[in-house]
């Protein structure tokens, strides 16, 4: 089993509370609106991070960012990409069992066609009355689950 921080739109600001909640992850996954550098830098002294560009991410370093990611783990395929409105690709006969994707900033866990959707929610500023939240993944051979996590601030 792997387990898999889900993160995205910190906006610049990576809370303590977010840290905390991503403690024992194996992969760390940003689905995009970073931010400054230091984000990921902060994120990758808990784990590896696999990040994307955001909509807002428009600093000249983020231009190293993909638009979208295939990670494989224990033979799951999970797609990450920022806004899932820009989604270009349909994910089943893709072969893909996640979909993660942010921008949002309300948090959900569904799933279409047996392909599980992710959107973590937003770990930066609060936006109107949603929570501040992140998710994680817990990825098997066999099976992969999601669970969100608001976090207390």
């Amino acid at each position: 089993m792997t387990v898999v921080g889900v993160i995205s739109d910190t906006h610049g600001l990576l809370r303590p509370e977010a840290l905390a909640c991503l403690q024992g992850s194996e992969l760390i996954i940003h689905a995009g609106d970073i931010g400054p550098k230091d984000i990921l830098d902060r994120l990758g002294e808990i784990a590896p991070v696999t990040a994307v560009r955001g909509n807002v991410d428009s600093d000249s370093w983020h231009a190293n960012l993909a638009t979208d990611e295939v990670i494989e783990l224990n033979g799951r395929f999970i797609y990450v990409n920022h806004d899932l409105g820009e989604l270009d690709l349909n994910p089943a006969p893709a072969g893909f069992d996640v979909v993660i994707s942010g921008h949002s900033h309300k948090p959900g866990v569904s799933e279409k066609d047996s392909i599980l959707y992710l959107n973590p929610g937003s770990a930066g500023p609060r936006r109107f009355s949603l929570p501040v939240s992140l998710a994680t993944l817990l990825v098997t051979n066999s099976a992969v689950t999601a669970s969100s996590h608001e976090l207390e601030v």
